[in-house]
């Protein structure tokens, strides 16, 4: 029989997250909640589980002990097979600094690499929500013969200036990697569609290495994965993109088959919630086929009375709604909703509290907001920017993590 590679993979969870503030004002990016009991940080991990991938290090930079602390506690599997997944810090093994960027958080822990020894190593992004059978990808790269393969998702020619983009030939071969470029590419076989990046990568060991001993010798280079080592592998003829349309995962929806949302914004995080409460969702978390994995607290189901009721929503455990309308959102465990009170297309985080004949609108409540009787939130922007809360392009009203509104504003 022959041997398996080996493949290590590595997760890139050291960004700050600036355009999610005030989500990220006390965690790190991929700690930030979604969809009720997970985070971030457990659709990419979930991925690399489902797909077989089971030596997993997760680095880590910013704000991180909440994201440590979670992978630590959550992501604990069986040693006997030489399975885990370990967030590595910031090691400063080079030096007194910080990580320059993404290609250099990698540089800088080069001992994963050397202790693993893999084949193959798996480089993906620890920010976005999607599925995806990651065997697949490892081994289209494998037939390849290739160093580098990047997987790419077709979007509209129209809204492709917005994302990194890759021109390839009808071999899938990158001929180049373009920044948001004004006059994106389209496919061989769809010229009205552009392969955007994912930001997920795999590469062959040898090659990835080399590439980036280069660019952390190279004064001029930004130590960027996609600005500085994609493109070296482009330029070297050595890079093919993986069609994230072939990619089959079982239980998959023909609704949700190939969603891939980037959650960066404010306003993106909202919308991908509201993916999650249609009656056929647009990503269907209850696929257990292919599970997003957690730790969930031990709580009592959710409780509904005094005629309390939540349409197209999702309830976590712990949550109690006393009378209270609830529509379109998304709650985290142990929410309390009062009597009189209606909460609208918005999405509140564990702990939060909304007492009687209060309005939430549109609204992002973190952890342990407390919204007292009679006060209204994501009605009138205005209002909500005077009280200092944030209000997003799209609208959104965003209650930073333990305020407690004051009922006089």
């Amino acid at each position: 029989m022959a041997s398996r590679p080996k493949v290590l993979s590595i997760v890139l969870a050291g960004g700050e997250g600036k355009r999610l503030m005030p989500l990220t004002a006390d965690r790190a990016k991929p700690a930030v909640p979604f969809g009720g009991s997970y985070r971030l940080i457990d659709y990419v991990l979930s991925n690399l589980v489902n797909s077989d991938l089971r030596q997993i290090a997760v680095l880590t930079q910013y704000k991180s002990h909440s994201l440590d602390k979670h992978i630590s506690v959550t992501w604990r599997m069986s040693t006997l097979l030489g399975n885990y997944v370990t967030p590595v810090p910031a090691q400063q093994r080079l030096g007194p600094r910080w990580y320059q960027g993404s290609a250099d958080a990698i540089y800088q822990s080069m001992n994963l690499i050397n202790d693993e020894d893999p084949d193959y190593v798996v480089v993906f992004g620890a920010d976005n929500i999607y599925r995806m059978d990651v065997g697949q990808m490892l081994q289209a790269h494998i037939d390849s013969g290739l160093g580098a393969t990047i997987a790419g998702i077709r979007v509209p020619r129209s809204q492709a200036s917005a994302f990194g983009i890759i021109d390839a030939d009808v071999d899938h071969r990158i001929i180049s990697f373009l920044e948001k470029p004004a006059d994106p590419p389209g496919l061989p076989d769809s010229p009205d569609e552009s392969y955007a990046s994912m930001g997920n990568y795999v590469f062959t060991r040898d090659a990835f290495v080399a590439a980036l001993e280069e660019d952390a010798h190279n004064p001029t280079a930004r130590h960027d994965m996609g600005g500085d080592i994609v493109p070296s592998f482009v330029e070297a003829g050595d890079a093919q993109v993986y069609d994230f349309r072939d990619n089959v995962v079982p239980g998959a929806t023909d609704k949700d088959a190939n969603y891939w949302r980037d959650v960066g914004t404010i306003d993106a995080y909202h919308e991908a919630h509201m993916d999650l409460v249609a009656v056929e969702p647009e990503f269907n978390l209850y696929n257990t086929d292919w599970p997003i994995w957690t730790s969930l607290p031990q709580l009592p189901g959710a409780k509904f009375t005094m005629r309390g009721n939540a349409e197209d929503s999702i309830v976590n455990a712990g949550c109690i709604i006393s009378g209270g309308d609830v529509d379109h959102s998304v709650f985290g465990p142990s929410v309390r909703i009062e009597k009189w009170s209606t909460v609208d297309s918005s999405i509140l985080m564990s702990g939060v509290r909304v007492g009687r004949n209060a309005v939430v609108r549109r609204a992002i409540l973190d952890k342990f907001v407390v919204v007292p009787d009679g006060v209204q939130i994501g009605v009138d922007h205005e209002h909500d920017r005077a009280r200092g809360f944030y209000v997003s392009e799209g609208g959104i009203t965003v209650v930073a993590k333990n305020t407690v509104v004051s009922p006089r504003d």
